[in-house]
């Protein structure tokens, strides 16, 4: 996947690349994938193709939650403001990615670069706080099956979720801060398909180090945080399911919760690699196929495990198709 660019490309992006260092900097230059033009072409319809296929798979689970008046529980609730967050999360990174492609010079500016990465890593977070949020309605319908009803009533459940959003949409903003205070003056290139802080930190004229650690020690908190609540609620959920006695009883409950260990097991995995140590000790080619993973194809595979593990909502999609 990793090879030289044609020279007309090259050129143009290098010619970009030369600031004075005396001037800060004004656009920066998504390096992307660096290939030749066939491969490029390839890729763009690769991840144009990958891209539809995500915003369907959401749809198909977001409608019939909508539609179906048997799915208005907090489960599902939950679910599709998930699948919701997921069009959005991919769609903050994947049509810049998509035009940079076909572009001779993929160049982005500098509040564009920030607002990319302001909403990208928002949404991500939020992403966590819904995969809690889920992973404490697991706990509660498995471990506390009579007091589900009244602890986790649809009003709480959307309030929950607004929650979600609102935490979500705040954490980031002092990351985003404390990096876009940092002096840039050049060179302008980040080497990433999006606009990340490790890349971003590289490019600041001065070292630094208290930024840097900051951001590492946010993202550990929030990261780790989430993963031992999720982990410690399944845990909980598992010792609660090995004492069911019928084994049908068994098989039903780690179903019901497969997919979203599943779903947890894929975003994490990922994450964890990047952003739980200063990012500037990542190679550059680690860091792009990383958050490639967790940014175009976990949000590919996530609707996908859903709607194919849950009866209730491949049931309402085709009785939603039949009337269309």
């Amino acid at each position: 996947m990793f090879c030289y660019c044609n020279f007309r490309r090259e050129k143009k992006m290098k010619d970009l690349g030369r600031n004075n260092h005396s001037d800060p900097v004004s656009v920066f230059i998504l390096l992307g994938f660096p290939c030749t033009w066939e491969i490029q072409v390839l890729l763009f319809s690769l991840f144009s193709v990958i891209y539809v296929l995500t915003l369907i798979g959401n749809l198909c689970i977001i409608c019939p939650v909508l539609w179906d008046h048997h799915l208005h529980t907090p489960m599902y609730i939950l679910l599709a403001n998930f699948s919701f967050l997921e069009i959005w999360y991919v769609t903050s990174t994947v049509p810049n990615m998509l035009a940079n492609f076909l572009s001779e010079t993929s160049t982005i500016s500098f509040s564009g670069c920030f607002l990319q990465f302001y909403f990208f890593f928002s949404m991500g977070t939020t992403e966590t706080f819904f995969l809690s949020a889920m992973a404490f309605d697991r706990y509660l319908a498995i471990c506390r099956p009579l007091h589900y009803p009244t602890v986790m009533t649809v009003p709480r459940c959307i309030r929950m979720a607004a929650c979600c959003w609102v935490c979500g949409f705040s954490c980031f903003l002092l990351p985003v801060y404390l990096i876009s205070q940092l002096p840039f003056c050049g060179p302008n290139i980040i080497d990433h398909f999006l606009c990340d802080p490790g890349p971003l930190m590289k490019l600041s004229c001065v070292p630094a180090p208290a930024t840097e650690i900051t951001c590492a020690v946010f993202n550990s908190v929030l990261i780790f945080s989430t993963f031992l609540f999720i982990t410690g609620s399944y845990a909980l959920v598992i010792i609660a399911v090995l004492k069911v006695p019928s084994a049908e009883g068994r098989q039903k409950a780690f179903s019901t919760c497969g997919s979203h260990l599943a779903v947890v097991s894929l975003f994490y995995g990922s994450i964890m690699v990047m952003y739980v140590s200063p990012t500037a000790g990542n190679p550059a080619g680690i860091q792009k196929i990383v958050t490639l993973f967790y940014s175009v194809l976990t949000p590919f595979f996530n609707p996908l495990i859903y709607s194919l593990r849950n009866k209730e909502i491949k049931k309402a999609l085709r009785k939603l198709l039949r009337i269309v």
